[in-house]
């Protein structure tokens, strides 16, 4: 397989598929990093639960969540995510934290990025933890003097906010924005879209060639920060998380299409699952042909 993931500007294929480490017979919950949650505003709960769903369902060994919406105690569809206060999610144990699913932009939403800001986990900012960022020079002070890795996952609309320019000149030139953003915030980006890129610090980046008009609906973002989230605590580098979680995401996305489910009325639900599906298929592939 191509293990070459920094092939400047290339297109993502499937063999990335296969970057994910294998797994001992002997491991166990602790071997795979706990991943946090942090978002759910009133009405906006199932954006975060679809993040933490996400996150579960590719691989993570716990995951946390916490809302902004203090009545939700226990995700009865999913009861394997532990839901948290606030000051309890935060003592929590954590490897790589969510920040931004259903968060919104209010007083309450500000103060908890700032505490995610100043966690020594490694982050994923999304959604309103962006458009909080790029309204905040405080908040892009706090960004830029962290050490643990960031990861930023916009769409059009959110980088054009993050650039302070607008959504045509972020999409005339969709790799050099990304890579403007990966430079300007220290971070790990997918510019998200048709053909999403995926960008790195040091000016690597590369194409993603999968995904369609189905994943246009509501939760398809959350989902993919959750399994960025994932990937993160199985050990996985930024660059390669975010290659295989965003190559993963639309190809789950295709094989569902193929299918008949979709692209009218595809759910981000459906996704996720379909993403784990097609990850085991493709390992279980590769270990039948050495």
């Amino acid at each position: 397989m191509n293990t070459d993931l920094q092939a400047n500007g290339s297109p993502l294929d499937a063999s990335v598929l296969l970057t994910l480490p294998g797994r001992r017979r002997d491991s166990n919950k602790g071997d795979f990093g706990n991943v946090g949650v942090l978002g759910g505003a009133a009405g906006m709960t199932g954006a975060m639960l679809l993040a933490a769903r996400a996150a579960l369902h590719l691989g993570a060994g716990k995951v946390y969540a916490a809302s902004l919406t203090p009545a939700l105690v226990v995700d009865f569809m999913q009861p394997e995510l532990m839901l948290k206060s606030l000051d309890d999610f935060f003592v929590s144990p954590l490897k790589v934290l969510v920040v931004g699913p259903g968060l919104g932009q209010s007083g309450a939403a500000h103060a908890v990025l700032v505490r995610a800001l100043q966690h020594p986990a490694t982050l994923v900012l999304d959604a309103d933890a962006l458009n909080l960022l790029a309204a905040s020079a405080e908040l892009k002070k706090a960004l830029l003097q962290r050490s643990a890795p960031i990861l930023l996952t916009p769409h059009p609309g959110e980088a054009s906010r993050l650039l302070a320019c607008d959504v045509p000149t972020v999409q005339h030139d969709r790799p050099r924005a990304a890579l403007q953003l990966a430079q300007q915030y220290r971070a790990w980006v997918v510019l998200k879209g048709a053909g999403s890129i995926c960008a790195a610090p040091d000016g690597s980046w590369r194409l993603n060639p999968t995904g369609n008009p189905g994943m246009s609906s509501a939760g398809m973002g959350d989902v993919l920060s959750g399994m960025l989230a994932a990937l993160l605590a199985q050990r996985m580098t930024p660059f390669e998380a975010l290659q295989l979680g965003v190559y993963l995401h639309g190809a789950a996305a295709d094989a569902l299409v193929a299918r008949g489910a979709g692209p009218v009325g595809l759910t981000a639900s459906e996704v996720l699952l379909e993403a784990r599906a097609l990850l085991n298929r493709a390992r279980d592939a590769d270990c039948c042909s050495d």
